[in-house]
């Protein structure tokens, strides 16, 4: 690894650790952009105990967006976080290069970080996702990968990940397959490489197999309560997080699921917050989804979680 790589640049100041939320994007009904409600979204998670914000991830239907929506999106939560370290944004794309130019707005943005998917318009082979990966390295900022092989069909192994550590193309990676044994085997492979959670209903497992942070969705409904558990799970302090975690499990997988976006939008108008709609293609949850969704989230604001 060169001296001048962004994992070698950032190695004593990592931004990209702890509890980055995921962030859904408040829409009204006529399915414009909220940008104020976004901005006090933004400032209540990190009142609230979260670390920063991953605009314009799938939570953030960022591939429904115009480049001027997007834009606007990742300076609206710079200012809101009041420092641009908190803000990771996801810089995903069908082409390297641009991927690679909203890599570099978040740059001019002030921003510590950008999450990464692997090339998604067709299944890629390893030459393609490391040159991918490098490309984007280039504009500056460290590049966490984010690996999720049930969307993507490209899977970041634990040996292809730490090919791309070890090139200085990344820094972390948000671990999304579900397999907590990876944990360890990333460990092994690439030690210096931060594991992020990647899943929500895998939090504790790998906060217990050495994870670093917490690329998270249902803190977007009860953020108060997930950093509650999350320190503790971090700390290993499993007599506090196993009755958090089982608590809050039925929400939590909603994270793996198809309907990931409109289930947490759901409990965010449930819980006060400004989720809204979803555009098109997502359509509003069938009926009994909702009431699942619904009773769960109930169940976890009359058990005090916020």
């Amino acid at each position: 690894m060169t001296t001048t790589s962004p994992a070698t640049a950032w190695s004593t100041h990592r931004p990209w650790r702890g509890i980055m939320v995921a962030t859904a994007l408040p829409l009204r009904d006529d399915l414009s952009v909220d940008y104020d409600a976004y901005a006090d979204h933004v400032r209540w998670l990190i009142d609230s105990g979260c670390d920063g914000v991953v605009p314009n991830g799938s939570l953030g239907e960022y591939q429904t967006l115009t480049n001027e929506e997007r834009a606007r999106v990742v300076r609206t939560a710079v200012d809101a976080a009041g420092d641009g370290a908190r803000v990771m944004p996801g810089v995903a794309a069908y082409g390297s290069a641009e991927s690679r130019r909203w890599a570099e707005q978040a740059a001019e943005e002030g921003c510590g970080s950008v999450l990464l998917l692997p090339p998604n318009a067709y299944r890629a082979d390893e030459r393609t996702v490391r040159a991918h990966y490098t490309e984007v390295a280039r504009a500056g900022l460290p590049v966490v990968a984010y690996n999720n092989p049930h969307d993507t069909k490209v899977d970041l192994t634990p040996a292809l990940l730490a090919h791309l550590h070890d090139e200085g193309a990344i820094v972390a990676v948000k671990e999304f397959s579900g397999d907590v044994r990876r944990a360890y085997q990333i460990a092994e492979l690439a030690p210096e490489l931060d594991l992020l959670i990647g899943a929500d209903d895998v939090l504790l497992e790998l906060a217990l197999a050495g994870a670093v942070g917490w690329v998270a969705g249902y803190p977007n409904a009860f953020p108060a309560t997930c950093a509650e558990l999350y320190r503790a799970a971090v700390a290993r302090d499993v007599d506090t997080a196993l009755p958090l975690y089982t608590s809050l499990h039925a929400l939590l997988r909603w994270d793996s699921r198809t309907e990931f976006v409109q289930a947490i939008k759901t409990s965010m108008d449930i819980a006060g917050r400004p989720g809204g709609p979803t555009r098109p293609p997502r359509l509003p949850l069938p009926a009994a989804i909702e009431a699942e969704v619904r009773a769960a989230t109930e169940k976890s604001v009359a058990a005090g979680h916020r």
